[in-house]
């Protein structure tokens, strides 16, 4: 399989959050070939590879969940009513594709909402909110959801096709966080390459239910208890019109560093050997922050604490039913992760943590 093959495997899997199975055994399909691989009782996965019986435990994690809905009730007539899955903005939403999971298979359906024909004046000014919207499976008279056996608590994804655009961009639903992902799968299958004698205990990762509150993470780090950890994820490209940020976060910046969210402020000495391995192996990469939180937020308070770093690259659109990503940022962001698990030893391990 190619990369774009498990790019659009990935991305086109359906998984919201709470609903991970399909991602998961997507990720433990590709994991056992070089990995032994476990969940823990949340759901999340993991491969475990061992360079050095004494080195660190040092765990690579991507999340498997992607923002989606749940069917909240069936109207008399027949339509949806949902719920969000994770954080998005509504106005996004009105005549989009998704698709509903129930006992009864999957079924595609339209988000609709009232049209500006039909409403007042002061009510088109209004923001629109999730509540005031519903999805459309294709109702008429009597015959509408309740024949699709929706329930409520039955999940509901965005319909995106993985395709390519031009200059290297790619297209996709839930690049948050299938990029993680597909870094994790790589990074796996050089087990057998250049990571096969990396000096530590490896585990690579998908986690779930980051979406809703880095739940995942927080039992994984339980069952696992890293010595170090990564979060890989994506960041937020800035480079769009009438942006207010400044473009260092931008498509051909390479791998993003945080330097700071909204759960974590990472381990200098961490921050800093990323940045050393990064400049000394050639690798773009750049330093940014973010307002939100990646599931190094969760890891890095673990018992008595875990040094933690997140790592991503730049997307656009995030949380919608198309974000774009850079391939070129990709493969970078894959090479960077790789040099550091090349890297990270005993020695190194005692230096970051050690304080004065």
């Amino acid at each position: 399989m190619n990369r774009h093959e498990l790019f659009t495997e990935l991305t086109e899997a359906f998984g919201p959050s709470g609903y991970e199975g399909d991602v998961r055994k997507i990720m433990k399909r590709h994991l056992s070939a070089t990995t032994q691989v476990s969940t823990d009782r949340l759901g999340s996965i993991v491969g475990y590879h061992e360079g050095d019986p004494d080195g660190p435990k040092v765990l690579i994690a991507g999340h498997m969940d992607e923002v989606g809905f749940m069917v909240k009730k069936v109207t008399k007539k027949g339509y949806i009513r949902f719920l969000p899955i994770g954080g998005w903005w509504p106005q996004v939403l009105p005549s989009q594709r998704v698709l509903i999971r129930t006992r009864k298979g999957e079924f595609e359906g339209i988000i609709g909402s009232k049209p500006p024909h039909a409403m007042k004046e002061a009510d088109r000014k209004k923001p629109l909110e999730i509540e005031n919207l519903f999805i459309d499976i294709g109702v008429v008279g009597d015959k509408g959801a309740a024949d699709i056996d929706a329930r409520p608590g039955d999940p509901i994804v965005p319909i995106g096709n993985f395709r390519k655009l031009q200059n290297g961009v790619l297209a996709a639903k839930a690049w948050d966080n299938r990029i993680g992902c597909a870094v994790v799968i790589e990074a796996a299958r050089d087990l057998t390459g250049d990571l096969a004698k990396h000096p530590n205990r490896l585990y690579l990762a998908g986690t779930v239910q980051e979406e809703v509150g880095l739940r995942g993470a927080k039992t994984l780090a339980g069952l696992i208890k890293p010595d170090i950890a990564f979060a890989v994820d994506v960041s937020l490209a800035h480079d769009i019109p009438d942006s207010e940020a400044d473009d260092v976060e931008k498509f051909g910046a390479g791998a993003a560093v945080l330097v700071h969210d909204s759960t974590m402020i990472p381990n200098v000495a961490l921050r800093d050997f990323v940045c050393e391995v990064a400049e000394e192996e050639g690798i773009n990469h750049h330093l940014t922050s973010l307002r939100g939180g990646y599931d190094s937020g969760a890891i890095h308070v673990y018992q008595d604490g875990v040094p933690s770093l997140a790592l991503g690259l730049p997307s656009r659109y995030i949380h919608s039913h198309a974000s774009i990503i850079y391939e070129e940022d990709y493969v970078a962001l894959l090479n960077l992760v790789k040099a550091l698990i090349k890297r990270m030893d005993s020695a190194k391990l005692a230096e970051i943590t050690k304080f004065a």
